[in-house]
């Protein structure tokens, strides 16, 4: 359902597989697999078609959430700063299915710095803000189409219909004497001279990669001018020079600065009280249950202006109908004889031939992967070709699943 305007704050019928024959536009006709119902609700269904640069093999699960038994999620691992493959999310959330979701920061170019394997763009999971996105300018991926950014992202609304929406922290630190902004909650990055909040959720992974980077590169480097501070129960309890690591107790927050935004942490004095408060502001009128970042390639239908025509790779691709009662996720194979993969405006123009009326792109190359579990299976079985070989640990993915 499109969607991408309006404002809201978060705090029994089968599908009907799509057609056997399946059509990129302008670029010919192929094949798809007979169907499989994983459960009434969902189908499975492989496909074939050949696109500009030669074969292509893809799969399919199509999702009907107007059914009361269906419903999609965020796959996440135990922590946002942790990867793992999508079969293990998977199990471990007892999904029926699932694909591989955002961008995520898979390297360093920082000496010294971790990794940190949290993903560019928010997270929301049953109705829960887990993090908010990283600058534009910091993130991880292909270059952004025009008007769209690392805020956008596709879920499903606390009324079970899927669409798109675009996710905003607005945040503020709150003392006796003052109110500070804040400018991001659980991310990798954050702006020039901006406050980073890190909560339980975060995990033990070092935040030292929030003060590198900077407005214009993600390359720049690490700003030595940085504060950090912990506030427990509502009360400063240190002060710091430099960010730290390891696991962040409950009911404690840390708070990260960069040059000006250091300057204003070092005002802040252990014994203080200090109180933290958040949220994501949706441009849809609906609160998001689920929601997960990747940038628009589909919009009323149609694709977007300039998308790239030009580089194939393995994809991944999430959308849904313009009712937004009908989810579908794609994945497909690249890099190999029998499949090279698609560019994005190809990718766009299959997620419309398919029934789509808004989608995205999410992650690919050797990060797409497609789970599946049929009543028989108590664990998924990974149902593509990693273009790596195996499946590669990510940050999160959409998952499938059924009561």
């Amino acid at each position: 359902m499109g969607g991408r305007r309006v404002g809201a704050a978060i705090t029994t019928a089968s599908v009907l597989a799509f057609s056997a024959v399946v059509q990129v536009v302008g670029q010919g006709v192929g094949q798809a697999g007979e169907p499989t119902t994983l459960a009434p609700g969902v189908t499975y269904q492989t496909f074939s078609l050949t696109a500009s640069h030669g074969p292509v093999q893809g799969y399919a699960v199509t999702v009907d959430l107007s059914n009361p038994h269906v419903s999609a999620g965020l796959l996440h691992p135990p922590s946002v700063a942790e990867r793992q493959p999508v079969s293990t999310m998977a199990n471990a959330q007892h999904a029926i299915a699932g694909v591989n979701g955002d961008f995520f920061n898979i390297s360093e170019t920082h000496a010294g710095v971790t990794p940190t394997n949290s993903s560019d763009g928010p997270e929301v999971s049953a109705g829960r803000m887990l993090k908010a996105a990283v600058p534009n300018s910091q993130r991880f991926g292909p270059g952004l189409p025009a008007g769209t950014s690392t805020r956008d992202v596709i879920g499903v609304g606390i009324d079970r219909r899927g669409r798109l929406g675009t996710l905003t922290l607005r945040g503020s630190i709150i003392t006796p004497s003052r109110q500070l902004d804040l400018d991001g909650v659980n991310q990798y990055a954050v702006r020039d001279g901006g406050i980073a909040a890190f909560t339980p959720a975060w995990g033990t992974t070092s935040r030292a990669r929030v003060v590198c980077g900077s407005d214009t590169s993600r390359l720049a480097p690490c700003s030595t001018d940085t504060t950090e501070v912990t506030i427990a129960h509502g009360v400063v309890t240190s002060i710091n020079a430099t960010p730290g690591a390891g696991a962040i107790p409950n009911g404690t927050v840390v708070l990260v600065g960069r040059d000006a935004g250091a300057d204003t942490l070092r005002a802040l004095h252990v014994g203080e009280a200090a109180a933290v408060h958040y949220r994501l502001d949706s441009t849809t009128k609906v609160p998001f249950r689920f929601a997960v970042g990747g940038f628009p390639i589909l919009e009323g239908g149609k694709p977007l202006p300039d998308l790239d025509n030009s580089v194939t790779a393995p994809r991944t691709a999430a959308g849904v109908s313009a009712d937004g009662t009908r989810l579908y996720l794609i994945t497909l194979d690249g890099r190999a004889e029998l499949s090279g993969g698609m560019t994005v405006l190809e990718l766009a123009q299959q997620l419309a031939s398919m029934g789509a009326s808004d989608g995205v792109n999410l992650d690919g190359g050797g990060s797409s992967t497609v789970v599946t579990r049929t009543p028989d299976q108590s664990q998924v079985t990974v149902d593509n070709n990693p273009s790596d070989g195996s499946e590669r640990p990510v940050a999160n993915g959409i998952g499938v699943f059924v009561s």
